[in-house]
């Protein structure tokens, strides 16, 4: 029975989808790290040239002995709509260099439908048999 479950969990563990998640997960943390870099080294640090600074977390309010830190909320929504918009603008930059090298030079659909409509007209638009 252990020797057949081994088995098992190796052909489990050897099937693409399983690798492939593995790889997707290894590169997704990769590029979390780049994206992360480019939030808090680039866009965080024009902000806060523009602004006077790169968070506002030290904005509180206090009420009672309670101290409300929406300063720390505002900077979240602000650091996910960055992330969010960095993201999307790097998705769309690949999304693009992969139609382009999808592209390829040639005859357009329609260029090969007026083709198959010259070689059926000059059968006398007869299908060939």
């Amino acid at each position: 029975m252990p020797s057949n479950m081994t088995k098992e969990f190796k052909d489990f563990i050897s099937r693409s989808n399983v690798i492939d998640l593995a790889v997707g997960i290894v590169i997704g943390a990769a590029f979390t790290v780049v994206i992360q870099s480019f939030v808090n080294d680039i866009l965080n640090a024009f902000i806060g040239a523009v602004v006077g600074k790169p968070n506002f977390d030290d904005l509180t309010l206090s009420i009672g002995d309670g101290v409300i830190r929406y300063g720390s909320f505002l900077t979240a929504v602000i650091s996910f709509l960055i992330v969010g918009l960095a993201l999307f603008l790097v998705v769309k930059a690949i999304n693009g260099m992969r139609k382009q090298e999808e592209a390829e030079p040639g005859l357009s659909e329609k260029d090969v439908l007026v083709e198959i409509r010259d070689l059926l007209a000059g059968r006398g638009g007869q299908p060939p048999s």
